[in-house]
Order: C-alpha cells, then structure tokens, then sequence
C-alpha cells in the first residue's frame, strides 16, 4: 500500500509498505478516506517541530471505514465510519492519574511520535477510535480532530455562556476555537492581519474581528468590553508579543491559553498577573474531546462552511504540501483524499 513519508526535513515521499493486520484483540483495521493538512505536519515536513522524530509518515487529522476488527472489538464493526483520536498514553503518570493523558510522561501522538494516517490503511486499537454519522461527509468528518483542539482550548479558558473571549489568529484553529467559543455561548473578537482570514472569522460567527496591522488591538478591546478586558483571552499565534498582549488585555480573574510552540522567551510583568490574579494555561492535544465534538458533528451543529478550501489526491501530495506552503493566504484546510 502507499504511505506519505517525511525522511527527514524538507523531503517527501510516497512509499510503499506492507497493508497491516490486526495483532492485538483490540484492534481495527480502517481503510482511510481523508486525511487533513495541518499545520504540524508542514512543521515536520520544514523540520521545526521539536516534537517529531524520523522518518515519518505524517498525518493526524484522520477518517476511513473499518474494514476488519479483532475478537476483542465490542463497539465498533464493519462499515463503520470513524474519526482517529491520535494518542496513546500510560495511563499510570502523574498526568494520566489527574485526568490529563494528553501530556502524559510516554505521550506518542500519531503522525508525530509514531507513524500516522496518511496511508491507504491503519490499524489502531478501538478506544482511539470514534464512531460519526455515516450519512455525514468525509469532508465534514476529518475536521473533528482540528475542532477538539478548539474545544480544549475552551475548556482550558473555562468559557461559560456570556463570557467575552479574545482569540489572537484567524487561522483555521483560531476558526474551529471560535466555533466551540460560540457553541458555549461567548461573545468572541479575534484579531489577525490577513484580510482574507478576518473576512471568513467574520462569515464564522466572530462578533468583532479586529485588524492588528492597521488599529490597536489593545483600544478596541478596552473599548468593546468597557473597560473591563476578556474574560479569556486564546492566543493561537503565540509569537513572544502576543503571549505578552494577552496578559495586559485579560480581564481581572480572567484566563489566557496559550497554544503555541515558539521556544523564545516572552517578558510577562509580575504585577498584573498577581494583581488580576490571572490563570494562565497551556492547551496541548485534547483531553475527552472527541465525544463531545463527534456529538455536535452528528447533530449538526458543528459545520465546516468553507473552512476546507483545497482537497488533492494522494499521488499529488508533494504539490499540496507545496500549495499550502506557499499559499497560506489561500489555504485554510487542505485536505488528501484517499479514494
């Protein structure tokens, strides 16, 4: 079968493997059908995730059909349309006792630590396996992994109905953190300085979508929540000045979730931290999300709306990995169809 390998940075390839085969009771053989881009891959394919280690067949956004199961399988058979929850975890750590298995100490994360999903065929055992409605498209589906990230970092802000919630980046997560903010009943501004990406925020439901490049983010805020700040504040840009901006525009007792990588140091005052007393979180993977956001999907009201705009078959993975670099103005999702 074929399979998209990263042998090192700046390289890629479709390889050919064997088809794998059950090994385990409880594992389930899916044929996949999408697998979407994200930006972590293009981060493994350029060889800045610190994270990822080599060769590596990338791809964690995943959704097949399960075309076998093992004896031990007890909720999933044939046929089924699943979407791939990519970690495995001990279960015995300090995170893993607390409840927290996404930074769990022996964390691997599929397409990351370990191979992942854009190949013909995965076996992964049932419980990082999700049923969704099979009258739901492959389209609709692949996104649930990218939307239990937003989900998370809502949960990790405790967004509550009638918060405001700030969400730096109109990038595709900031896009799928705005639609879990709205589910929760928050009124949401975001900032960016793309034009294009504020448009489609704005067609997302954003209540204010703010111009970094051209209006002080700091005044409109002040000014959009008199005086008071937000109540939680998600930086999905997490460049050092944004890390910093987030603690100045949170409100008194407000959060601020931090999503990003970047290694270099932010310079974050003391005193309004202890004076506003601010909770400030990291938000990695996803702890218990996929229930949640598979629940939404198969009710309807959790909807792509032009979040996909670019699909390309697996032959000509090279050209989308090189699109979506070289087109991150036009790109919000680009996924590979596996047919």
């Amino acid at each position: 079968m074929k399979a998209v390998q990263v042998p090192y940075a700046n390289e890629l390839k479709i390889i050919e493997i064997p088809k794998p085969s059950l090994q385990n009771a409880d594992d389930v053989l899916v044929k996949v059908k999408r697998v979407g881009i994200c930006g972590s891959d293009m981060h493994i394919y350029h060889g800045t995730n610190p994270l990822a280690t080599y060769p590596r067949i990338v791809g964690h956004e995943v959704a097949g059909e399960v075309i076998e199961v093992a004896e031990g399988v007890n909720n999933l058979k044939v046929g089924d349309h699943v979407v791939v929850e990519p970690i495995s975890y001990c279960g015995e750590c300090y995170a893993c006792r607390k409840g927290r298995p996404n930074v769990c100490e022996k964390l691997s994360v599929f397409g990351v630590h370990e191979d992942g999903g854009m190949r013909e065929y995965a076996v992964l055992p049932e419980k990082q396996l999700h049923a969704v409605n099979k009258e739901l498209s492959w389209d609709e589906v692949v996104l649930a992994e990218p939307y239990t990230i937003g989900a998370q970092a809502v949960w990790r802000g405790n967004v509550e109905k009638g918060d405001t919630v700030l969400i730096q980046g109109c990038g595709p997560i900031g896009i799928c953190i705005l639609k879990m903010a709205k589910i929760a009943g928050a009124t949401v501004y975001m900032t960016d300085l793309d034009e294009k990406r504020m448009d489609f925020a704005k067609e997302s439901g954003a209540d204010h979508v703010i111009d970094a490049g051209n209006e002080s983010v700091k005044d409109r805020i002040l000014e959009l929540t008199d005086g008071e700040g937000a109540n939680t504040v998600i930086d999905a840009v997490c460049l050092p000045s944004t890390v910093e901006l987030s603690i100045e525009l949170v409100s008194v007792a407000g959060n601020v979730v931090i999503l990003g990588f970047d290694e270099r140091p932010s310079a974050l005052p003391q005193l309004p931290i202890t004076k506003k007393e601010i909770t400030i979180t990291g938000s990695r993977l996803q702890t218990d999300q996929f229930g949640k956001v598979v629940e939404l999907l198969n009710n309807g009201k959790l909807k792509s709306d032009g979040l996909i705009t670019h699909r390309f078959s697996l032959n000509d993975v090279q050209e989308a990995f090189t699109f979506v670099e070289k087109n991150p103005d036009k790109v919000r999702k680009a996924l590979i169809v596996f047919e």
